[in-house]
C-alpha cells in the first residue's frame, strides 16, 4: 500500500501540501457558517464531519483493497489519533463559532511551539536556548491575538490553545504510526475513531443539556449539502497531507502550515466581514516569525548531524 518512491518527491510533496493548506481553512469556514446562519451546534458539526468523512473514504478503500484494508497494523493506534483529531476539530469549530477564522488560526499556531516542547520534555529532543526563546517569543505573540479576544468573548478565546495541544498530540500519534499504514487507511481508521468518540461526546453533552452538543439534521438542502462538502474535503485534503509528508520531509513542509491564515483571512473577511485589526497583525507575524525561526533550526541541526 505504501510507494517507497514517496520519499523522493519533495517538490511534489511542498505543491500538495502548499494546496492542502490553502484549501483546509473552507472547511473551518462551513463550520462557521453552519453554526452562525444554520444555527447548528459545533458538537453535532463535528460528528457530521468525521461521519461523512468516513462515508467518503470507507468505499473507495473497499474499492482499491478489499475488507482487508481495514486490518490496519497499528488499529487502536488509528482510532486513538482519530479520537484525538475529533476532540481538537470539536474544540476549534467550537472557536470559529464565536471568533473571527483568522484570530482562531492565529492563536491555534502555538501548535508547533507545543510540539517542539512536547518532542523536547517526552521523547528527548534536543532543543537549545535559541528554540526556547523562540518558544517563549511566540506564545507571546498569541497573547497580543488572544489578549483583546479574550475581553470579547472570555474563556472561549482559549479553546484554540487546547485545540492546538490536542493537535500536538494528534501529530504525535502520526509520528508513533509512521509509514506502517496507507494514507487511505489512516484516513477512514481516523474517521471511524472520530466518529465514535463525537457520538460519545454528543450524547454526553446534549443529556447534560449542554448547548453547543445540541443534537439537530440539517435544516436546508444548502446545510446538507455543505456538510457532504466538509466530510469530503477534511477526508481528502487531510489524506493529501499525509501524503505530501511521505513525499519531503517534516522540516521542508512544516512552514507551508502558515498558508491557512491567508485563506482563512480571504473567506473570513469575504464571508463574515472579519478582519484582524492592526495588533492582532502583530501578533500573527510574531507568531509566524517565531515558527518559522523554529522550523529553521531544526534544519540546522538536522545538518549539524548529518555532517558529523
Amino acid at each position: 500500500m505504501n510507494d517507497p518512491s514517496d520519499h523522493h518527491n519533495p517538490l511534489q510533496g511542498m505543491a500538495l501540501m502548499a494546496g492542502a493548506m490553502l484549501v483546509l481553512p473552507a472547511m473551518d469556514a462551513i463550520a462557521k457558517y453552519m453554526a452562525t446562519f444554520e444555527a447548528m451546534s459545533p458538537g453535532q458539526i463535528t460528528f457530521y464531519r468525521f461521519f461523512f468523512q468516513l462515508l467518503c473514504t470507507l468505499p473507495i478503500l473497499f474499492l482499491m483493497f478489499g475488507w482487508g484494508a481495514l486490518s490496519a497494523k497499528r488499529p487502536w493506534m488509528n482510532l486513538l489519533r482519530g479520537a484525538l483529531h475529533g476532540a481538537a476539530s470539536l474544540l476549534f469549530f467550537a472557536a470559529v463559532k464565536y471568533m473571527p477564522l483568522a484570530d482562531v488560526f492565529a492563536i491555534y499556531f502555538v501548535e508547533p511551539f507545543m510540539l517542539a516542547g512536547l518532542s523536547a520534555l517526552f521523547l528527548g529532543d534536543k532543543v537549545g536556548w535559541r528554540r526556547w526563546t523562540a518558544i517563549i517569543v511566540g506564545f507571546g505573540g498569541a497573547m497580543i491575538v488572544i489578549q483583546p479576544s479574550y475581553e470579547v468573548f472570555g474563556l472561549k478565546a482559549l479553546l484554540p490553545v487546547c485545540c492546538a495541544f490536542l493537535f500536538a498530540l494528534y501529530l504525535f500519534m502520526n509520528r508513533a504510526i509512521g509509514t506502517a499504514d496507507s494514507p487511505l487507511t489512516m484516513q477512514t481508521m481516523a474517521g471511524i475513531g472520530g466518529t465514535l468518540f463525537m457520538s460519545a461526546a454528543l450524547a454526553i453533552g446534549s443529556g447534560l443539556g449542554v448547548p453547543d452538543f445540541e443534537l439537530s439534521l440539517p435544516s436546508s438542502i444548502l446545510g446538507l449539502v455543505l456538510l457532504l462538502i466538509l466530510g469530503s474535503l477534511s477526508g481528502y485534503v487531510h489524506m493529501i497531507v499525509v501524503k505530501a509528508f511521505r513525499m519531503a520531509p517534516l522540516s521542508l513542509l512544516a512552514p507551508f502550515q502558515y498558508f491557512e491564515i491567508i485563506s482563512a483571512t480571504v473567506l473570513g473577511y469575504a464571508l463574515f466581514g472579519d478582519f484582524p485589526n492592526f495588533s492582532k497583525w502583530i501578533g500573527i507575524m510574531i507568531i509566524v516569525g517565531s515558527g518559522l525561526f523554529i522550523i529553521w533550526r531544526e534544519r540546522v541541526q538536522a545538518r549539524s548531524l548529518k555532517a558529523s
